[in-house]
């Protein structure tokens, strides 16, 4: 469970990041977060691992409060947190397998991190996550010679390596073409459903979280102004989370 109380963040400039929000997520959803950009969706993504820190306010992770963690205690806090970048953000030259099992670090001391001292169980694991994936075959390929897709899928087995229960997808599939962004949809949702995973992704496209989550949070200017599901996402309510001038283009009404 995710818990947010009372957050707000303020950048230095003055611009309110999150205003306020009181948010509960549950283990098992596959939450899509929408809204203009600058609403606040990757600041409140990011704020979950604490990769932003946070002004005022709260957030528990299992009953657990990351935002007042130490160095210690937040780094077995996001031992449990996965996060997919739209950039895949993988070391290019080195191969598939070495960018998967980088999913362990978290479990291992610095010293066996920097001699690469996995264990067997978990090449093991590195074997299933890119099977899961689709990927066995490109287990020694380096990832620069990988599709976009392809290192999107990566970086999502890598996530599985970690064993993470909460997976963030910070606009995951931004850069993709139509048909490997439902691929890689399709992954997460499997993920989601399969394995049960917690799945809170950042999305521009509308259409694609009615399609993929069971529940949709609509920002705008860094507050909640939607919380529900896919069926509860009227035109109505994207006219309150994009404006209407937004939602008449990108609906091709009116013309």
């Amino acid at each position: 469970m995710i818990e947010f109380t009372n957050v707000t963040k303020i950048y230095p400039n003055g611009t309110k990041g999150l205003n306020q929000i009181n948010l509960t997520i549950e283990d098992g959803e596959f939450v899509s977060i929408i809204g203009l950009s600058g609403a606040g969706k990757s600041t409140l993504l990011r704020s979950i691992n604490r990769l932003n820190e946070v002004s005022e306010g709260e957030i528990k992770i299992d009953g657990t409060s990351i935002t007042a963690a130490k160095k210690k205690e937040l780094r077995q806090i996001r031992r449990n947190i996965g996060m997919i970048f739209q950039s895949f953000n993988l070391v290019k030259k080195s191969t598939v397998q070495k960018n998967v099992i980088s999913g362990r670090l978290g479990f291992y001391s610095t010293l066996k991190s920097i001699f690469g001292l996995f264990s067997k169980e978990d090449y093991e694991l590195v074997n299933d996550a890119l099977k899961r994936v689709g990927l066995s075959d490109k287990l020694q390929s380096r990832s620069d010679e990988l599709s976009g897709g392809q290192q999107q899928r990566v970086s999502i087995a890598r996530t599985l390596v970690q064993q993470a229960s909460i997976i963030l997808a910070d606009e995951p599939v931004a850069s993709l073409d139509p048909i490997t962004t439902q691929m890689i949809m399709k992954d997460l949702q499997k993920i989601n459903r399969e394995l049960n995973r917690t799945v809170i992704v950042n999305l521009h496209s509308v259409d694609l979280a009615r399609e993929f989550s069971t529940r949709i949070i609509g920002l705008r200017q860094g507050e909640v102004v939607f919380d529900g599901t896919p069926n509860e996402a009227t035109n109505e309510v994207l006219t309150e989370i994009y404006g209407a001038d937004i939602l008449k283009e990108d609906l091709g009404e009116g013309q």
